[in-house]
């Protein structure tokens, strides 16, 4: 089983390439945002830690974590990014583990990781190589405000804590630009999955157990 992590900045699109890869190939696929807001759900381990961070006033009627709430509150203020990152990334971290394991048992040719985080949480130690989608800052922006609402003040705090698109090119072995027309963006990642062998199916069984 080949394991590739994929990342790219906020607004580059990766959602859309792995819902392509999720259709079109033999794989897992992990979206790690996805999987701590699952963890954050009430009764999950992440729920008391981020209550007791961040205070009740972000939280919905139902109780549970108002993602808006939480995004405003964060981006906001690094220090808490930091202290929230903390209670979260190990215990998704531990669940990407799981799901690697699981992958591999059922024979899957690929497991696809999504992360944007993915570098800085260091999982590219539990990758085989990483891809980076990439796309113009301009185009970023304008997908943000289109599809997430967002303002320019909270594009602009998001995008300045992330890497900056020199290191992502230096530690990826594949730069994916979706800048364009997603067609596009098709040919160059059907391109890409053509360089591959056929898998064994096999696992490196310290790719898992190891960092979990």
């Amino acid at each position: 089983m080949k394991i590739i992590g994929i990342t790219g900045g906020v607004g580059s699109g990766k959602s859309e390439v792995m819902k392509y890869l999720e259709t079109h190939y033999d794989c897992t696929l992990i979206r790690s945002d996805e999987l701590a807001h699952e963890l954050m759900k009430k009764g999950q381990v992440c729920y008391d830690p981020i209550l007791a961070l961040l205070g009740p006033g972000v939280l919905g009627p139902d109780r549970e974590f108002d993602r808006k709430a939480v995004a405003a509150k964060i981006f906001a203020d690094k220090k808490l990014l930091e202290q929230m990152n903390r209670i979260t990334h190990p215990a998704v971290r531990k669940s990407i583990a799981l799901a690697m394991k699981e992958a591999a048992d059922a024979g899957r040719s690929f497991f696809f990781l999504e992360a944007a985080l993915l570098i800085e949480e260091k999982y590219d130690e539990i990758c085989d190589e990483l891809w980076y989608v990439y796309a113009d800052a301009e185009v970023r922006k304008q997908r943000l405000r289109k599809s997430r609402g967002y303002s320019d003040e909270k594009i602009r705090q998001i995008m300045a804590n992330q890497l900056p698109d020199a290191v992502f090119r230096k530690l990826c072995a594949f730069v994916l630009d979706n800048s364009g027309a997603f067609t596009e963006t098709i040919r160059q990642i059907d391109s890409r999955m053509q360089i591959y062998p056929p898998q064994a199916n096999v696992c490196s069984s310290s790719k898992i157990t190891g960092h979990q």
